[in-house]
């Protein structure tokens, strides 16, 4: 109701640039309500809500049940990615939703078993150096998860390839459907959840590494609150780097995109919702 009245008071405010219009508009939507549907986004599925099933999924557990881990970390981040993708694409019936959720499980799986090899590889073959194991327990699955995370937001936000989705002018008006602005922001915001959790994995092993090197923490119990305290606080810095990487609204300049769509307007540069 607070956004509406907002919206409200912009549209009958004659004084106010468009430009300045189109920037509040955009900063009151893409808190807590989504852009393109109006819908309310769950808390579950809001930012903060990452946060415990990082700290699950950052817990070292035994091989077998590495999987099970890796398939309940990557299946909230893909509901994640429903949830605060965008909302344009269009398809007859529910055939959008049925893709999405067949290459949505396919993802899941697939990224699980490849998070989970590490562990599995340093249980089946006896690692005698210290530096293998090191590499293979602790700094090998942090990229793996970056690249997985970036691969399941490509594979379930695929149909905004295929579709294309609403681009924008700078008044708001939307001018046309484009592909290439789908395939912009989908590559955006896989690397943006690519550097987000690749981070927030990474840096914290290579820092208890040197932790446990220099004997800071004399209490091994002790280890692990500490590697919580270091995990959410990495988390809690790459959040807002991930988010500020690239603007929820996205800009694409008109040479870069389809010519068919540009014959009603004259603009130069336009605007999409590129998701989270």
């Amino acid at each position: 109701n607070e956004i509406k009245r907002t919206r409200l008071l912009i549209q009958i405010n004659e004084k106010s640039e468009p430009i300045q219009n189109n920037q509040v508009f955009w900063t009151a939507f893409k808190s807590s309500v989504h852009p393109d549907t109006d819908k309310i986004i769950p808390i579950l599925f809001r930012p903060p809500g990452r946060l415990p099933f990082v700290i699950v999924s950052s817990v070292q557990h035994q091989a077998r049940h590495s999987f099970f881990w890796q398939f309940v970390f990557h299946t909230y981040t893909t509901a994640f990615t429903l949830v605060n993708g965008n909302g344009t694409p269009k398809a007859e019936g529910y055939s959008l939703q049925q893709k999405q959720i067949f290459l949505g499980l396919g993802a899941i799986s697939y990224s699980a078993c490849i998070g989970a090899l590490p562990l599995a590889f340093a249980n089946r073959y006896t690692l005698k150096s210290s530096l293998m194991q090191l590499f293979v327990k602790k700094l090998l699955p942090a990229p793996l998860l970056g690249l997985m995370s970036a691969f399941t937001v490509a594979m379930v936000r695929s149909p905004e390839f295929d579709s294309g989705i609403e681009v924008m002018d700078r008044n708001g008006k939307v001018i046309g459907v484009s592909k290439k602005a789908g395939e912009k922001a989908v590559m955006e915001t896989a690397l943006s959840r690519a550097v987000l959790f690749g981070t927030t994995f990474f840096l914290p092993e290579v820092l208890m590494y040197f932790v446990q090197r220099a004997r800071f923490v004399k209490n091994p119990r002790a280890l692990g609150p500490v590697r919580m305290f270091v995990i959410m606080s990495v988390l809690a810095g790459m959040l807002p780097v991930s988010f500020s990487m690239f603007p929820q609204c996205g800009e694409i300049k008109r040479a870069d995109l389809e010519p068919e769509i540009l014959t009603s307007t004259e603009e130069t540069e336009f605007f999409y919702n590129r998701g989270i």
